[in-house]
């Protein structure tokens, strides 16, 4: 058994959320750089070299990208063989969060009450996901999820018979309806299968691998790319301008489900695509 102490985690979290709201992973990066490079419309071009200018000055004076800083998700992988020490892991993360978002200058957007609308002024508490793995290690993957896409999030119960096709018909038209609302150029998560509240989490898990990084099955692969595609085809283009880099990547995860069902959520990510993860 192998001791993990929570304050680790605590500062991990801390550094990891002042870092992704200054400075966007390579991935992300060269994926903007690519979009910029393949777009055909001049302006879609031009919007997304402003884009990539505000990336490097966020960059370059450690500022945030965007005064969206987000809503903390955290996903913890911990391991059967880990024993946590210290502080409960849940006062750890919030503690870790409130820490970044005082210590980085980062806006505070949560509200204690959803009716209410009391701010909690440090941007806690995170929506934390839990889940044991075998081994001896802990798994952190954050996020810093900002409204304007997360507000465009679809859930469907499809019928088993709507199939294949009905799952992209349902992915594209909701991207298609979410026009310049996310800030494309867009990463699209999608979750299928489970139940409805499975599909939505493997839909927010599905936007935390690194753009471009397909699926292992070979089908679910071929899904993404013919989305990807048609998605492209609306021409919303940047920031809504027009164009064809309507999205980055599309990433899909699966689960087995009933026999009377296929649930699909969709979680959108501007084109500020903001995660991070480290193992202890």
């Amino acid at each position: 058994m192998r001791e993990v102490n929570t304050l680790q985690i605590k500062d991990k979290i801390r550094g990891m959320f002042i870092a992704m709201n200054y400075e966007l992973g390579e991935d992300v990066i060269y994926s903007l750089e690519l979009a910029k490079d393949n777009e055909s419309s001049p302006l879609g071009k031009e919007v997304m070299n402003t884009l990539l200018e505000n990336l490097s000055i966020a960059e370059e004076k450690q500022i945030p990208i965007c005064q969206d800083t987000g809503m903390a998700v955290v996903f913890l992988e911990i391991g059967q063989e880990v024993c946590l020490t210290g502080v409960f892991i849940e006062d750890a993360v919030n503690q870790g969060v409130k820490e970044a978002y005082e210590q980085g200058y980062l806006r505070k957007s949560v509200v204690a009450d959803p009716l209410e609308r009391i701010n909690t002024k440090d941007n806690t508490p995170a929506v934390i996901h839990y889940e044991i793995v075998p081994g001896d290690k802990v798994k952190i993957i954050a996020a810093a999820k900002g409204f304007g896409s997360e507000n465009m999030s679809k859930l469907k119960m499809l019928n088993p018979s709507d199939g294949y096709e009905g799952v992209v018909s349902f992915v594209v038209d909701a991207v298609s309806k979410a026009g310049a609302n996310p800030c494309p150029p867009i990463v699209i998560g999608v979750g299928i299968g489970g139940t409805m509240e499975k599909a939505t989490i493997l839909a927010k898990k599905a936007l935390l691998r690194n753009i471009g990084e397909g699926n292992r099955d070979e089908h679910i692969r071929a899904m993404e790319k013919e989305i990807l595609e048609k998605v492209n085809k609306l021409g919303i283009g940047p920031q809504g301008f027009g164009g064809t880099s309507t999205a980055l990547a599309v990433h899909i995860e699966k689960y087995p489900t009933h026999i009377a069902g296929l649930p699909v959520a969709v979680n959108i990510n501007c084109h500020v695509s903001r995660h991070r993860e480290t193992t202890l």
